[in-house]
């Protein structure tokens, strides 16, 4: 039986480049992890069937760059205390358009801590964000939501095997550059391509060529199929191949791969918020770094990063290092402050227009529209 642990040294192997180094499309995806973690090919296809198996990974997929395919936000919900977790299991189970879903606290009762619900959402052209959360607001009975657009992405990875080993401070040796957000307009082919071609892969489609079945669940020749997915990647649509590690739940064997998921904010003075996510999406330990503009409520935060582990001290001394670094560049920060991740579960947004139209068609009359 084959070692499933996150832990184990041929796992790890690949796992450091499965997880978020495979960037953009790649005819034979699991051979160039293959061929980049210096391991046999049948390895890396054994190794990752078992670990998706046993649940270790919970999902292996082509990611998609959603926010330039659909409107997208993350959305802080205020929610009364004893609605809280059936509104989670509500985002979580009936709304395919919710993608991360996390409960956060504070250290303290600071700007914002009584929005304890947080989710990621997004809505295919034509609809609108608004619209949506106040479908869901309705729904969960949520007493106010604030949606929070990115306006720029400075990081955007996982590698949570990988970031074991960083040390507070550790970044790359120039600033981050920022990727803008923007839809992009697709034809129905392209679209029948990624529909086909961002489905999750189950154990036994891990293959040298994973990619033939889903050109014939397109209707298209492999060659057609592959040219659109590479043309799709130039245009900024493509995010990364991807294996990812289930990093909430402990595996079958009892190991974790984090503990604690840290959103770091910070409010940057207007003008600032380029330098700043430049500066501060440049440190390794982040997985996702954007500019986003949190308004009022949350003491104009605009900076927002996320970084995951399995010490809370050391995620902070991550936080002061960071800081840190701001002041030498000379960027002041207004306000700062953490929120903690708590129950939280994932899963892939979907972002198909006409997926949505058929959502729409199976809710009950509520006091919301979408436009």
């Amino acid at each position: 039986m084959l070692p499933i642990d996150h832990t184990d040294p041929i796992n790890a192997q690949i796992l450091a480049i499965s997880e978020d180094k495979i960037q953009g499309f790649v005819r034979q995806p699991f051979a160039e992890i293959a061929t980049r973690s210096g391991l046999p090919i049948d390895t890396v296809i054994a190794r990752i069937r078992a670990m998706l198996a046993a649940g270790t990974i919970r999902r292996v997929r082509q990611t998609l760059i959603a926010t330039n395919l659909a409107e997208g936000a993350l959305v802080a919900w205020k929610i009364p205390e004893p609605r809280l977790n059936d509104a989670f299991d509500h985002m979580f189970r009936n709304d395919p358009f919710s993608g991360h879903v996390v409960i956060r606290s504070t250290d303290g009762n600071t700007a914002g801590s009584e929005y304890r619900l947080w989710t990621t959402v997004k809505t295919p052209a034509g609809f609108t964000i608004d619209s949506h959360c106040r479908i869901l607001a309705a729904q969960v009975g949520a007493e106010r939501f604030r949606a929070m657009p990115a306006r720029g992405i400075f990081a955007l990875g996982v590698g949570h095997v990988r970031r074991k080993t960083i040390q507070p401070g550790d970044k790359a040796d120039t600033p981050a550059h920022m990727l803008p957000t923007g839809v992009v307009q697709l034809t129905d082919l392209e679209w029948q391509v990624l529909v086909a071609l961002k489905r999750e892969f189950t154990p036994d489609e891990i293959t040298p060529d994973p990619w033939a079945p889903r050109a014939a669940e397109a209707n298209l020749p492999l060659d057609t199929f592959c040219d659109i997915a590479e043309s799709l990647n130039t245009r900024k649509v493509i995010g990364r191949f991807s294996t990812f590690l289930e990093h909430v739940k402990p595996s079958a064997t009892g190991q974790r791969v984090t503990r604690f998921n840290a959103l770091f904010h910070w409010a940057i003075p207007p003008g600032l918020e380029l330098q700043a996510g430049a500066e501060v999406g440049r440190h390794l330990i982040l997985t996702h770094c954007y500019w986003r503009e949190a308004g009022p409520e949350f003491r104009n935060v605009n900076i927002m990063a996320v970084a995951h582990g399995t010490d809370k001290d050391l995620l902070l001394d991550h936080k002061r290092a960071i800081d840190t670094h701001l002041a030498a560049c000379q960027i002041p920060v207004t306000y700062t402050n953490v929120f903690w991740g708590g129950r939280s579960e994932i899963k892939p947004s979907e972002i198909s227009p006409q997926l949505y139209r058929q959502w729409l068609a199976t809710l009950p009359p509520t006091p919301y529209s979408p436009t």
